[in-house]
């Protein structure tokens, strides 16, 4: 790299520095940012030319890997035809092939689809078709969510009143944000360690408040509540119980879904079906921003034939073109390939490396759950020093709080994800000598 492109990349970085707020960092004196020139396969290119192996996808959302020759095609395909339309009055072919492949892929009697922007848009249109769906049934007292602690659901308003309000990012807000109903977070890690008591909150939240609408969870894995794996079981008597109730499940997906946990959507592991599915991050490979909120019948027709009959919400890009061309694509490419092999290549690469480090003094628990391996500290990591750890040893990751996890790209080899894993091994010293 000549000595003019050096000074163009630190130029760059210092007009990012002045200008740019980036996600959950100090406005008052924020990280430094690594600039990025390119990316392909599971790699990340710096301007000075050093390649770094993500095992994150991005937040989880490429996963068939940077720079897919495929996806790329779709897109510019796409491009050709148009980039974007109103979906206000008009539709097109990518999305009403978009939303046949979701209502078939996803779990039974999901029949209907609302396309969004982003994950928290998608979690707030599910909670709205629940709250008119009671309201168009004349039942408008219920308007309360039930939900887990240690949970996450999004950063835009109604989203952040339903994560962790203690433990959660979102604590700051919460004299401005609707008071909703909080049971206790499962314990039970999978059905072999089923204990029945871990519904004794839930119970006791559903049996004092009859004004609940809904029952929002992410099924099976907490994601950036804490990183927590817990039983089906827990899951299969959630649904019962809103059955028994009347009222309704949300079942957020947006991390889960597309084979992350080694089903399609997690959801399968409990063998249930919700009423309200929010999906996003993987839906088109991590190249655009794109969700969707599935419903069944149930929902949509309790809203039609209600005193409300219109869901009054439509995004400017709602129904992107393309965005569903490339989640066409993407969702293609994953149901055409062996990626429930890769998958579970990938977990037992994970368990062979990760389990083990439980045994250090540093680490408080090690998991693992198909895409899906977290090393939980004792003591939250130090990301100032931590991120030019993992730079110099070729990796990147983004741990946060206790948490150091990966979450890599199904396309990732064995050879890449091993040098992941013996990075990993080798922050865990680090870590070790930072807070000694």
């Amino acid at each position: 790299m000549t000595h003019e492109q050096t000074i163009d990349a630190q130029a760059l970085l210092a007009i990012d520095h002045k200008y740019i707020l980036h996600p959950y960092s100090s406005l008052k004196k924020p990280l430094d940012n690594l600039l990025v020139t390119k990316a392909a396969g599971v790699r990340l290119t710096l301007a000075d030319g050093t390649e770094l192996i993500d095992g994150m996808a991005s937040w989880w959302s490429v996963i068939h890997g940077y720079n897919h020759p495929e996806l790329n095609a779709a897109l510019n395909q796409q491009l050709e035809q148009m980039a974007h339309v109103m979906f206000g009055g008009i539709t097109h072919p990518p999305a009403i092939q978009l939303a046949q492949t979701l209502v078939e892929m996803t779990p039974v009697g999901l029949e209907k689809v609302f396309f969004a922007d982003s994950g928290s848009v998608a979690i707030e249109v599910a909670i709205k078709m629940a709250l008119q769906y009671h309201y168009s049934q004349g039942q408008g007292h219920k308007n309360k969510l039930l939900t887990i602690r240690n949970g996450y659901h999004g950063d835009t308003f109604m989203a952040m009143s339903v994560c962790d309000p203690i433990n959660g990012m979102h604590h700051l807000w919460g004299q401005n944000l609707i008071a909703q109903y909080f049971a206790d977070a499962p314990q039970s890690p999978d059905d072999a360690h089923w204990q029945a008591q871990d519904l004794d909150s839930l119970d006791k939240q559903l049996q004092q408040h009859d004004d609940i609408a809904a029952i929002i969870l992410e099924p099976i894995v907490q994601g950036a509540g804490g990183m927590r794996f817990y039983a089906p079981e827990y899951l299969r008597q959630v649904r019962a119980r809103c059955d028994e109730y009347g009222i309704l499940l949300i079942a957020d997906e947006i991390a889960t879904g597309f084979g992350r946990t080694g089903r399609l959507f997690a959801c399968e592991h409990a063998g249930i079906s919700p009423d309200i599915l929010c999906i996003g991050k993987a839906i088109t490979g991590g190249y655009l921003s794109f969700a969707a909120t599935l419903c069944n019948e149930k929902v949509s027709d309790g809203i039609a034939e209600g005193i409300h009959p219109v869901l009054m919400h439509g995004p400017t890009f709602m129904g992107n073109p393309l965005a569903c061309a490339v989640a066409n694509k993407s969702i293609e490419l994953l149901l055409h390939s062996p990626w429930q092999q890769r998958v579970v290549e990938i977990e037992r690469q994970l368990k062979r490396y990760l389990l083990p480090l439980a045994q250090l003094s540093s680490v408080a628990n090690a998991r693992v759950l198909g895409a899906i391996g977290v090393i939980e500290l004792h003591q939250p990591v130090d990301l100032e020093k931590i991120q030019p750890a993992l730079i110099k040893l070729g990796i990147w990751l983004r741990p946060f709080g206790k948490l150091l996890y990966l979450m890599p790209a199904y396309s990732i080899s064995p050879a890449e994800l091993k040098q992941l894993l013996e990075a990993i091994s080798q922050l865990l010293e680090d870590i070790a000598a930072y807070q000694n």
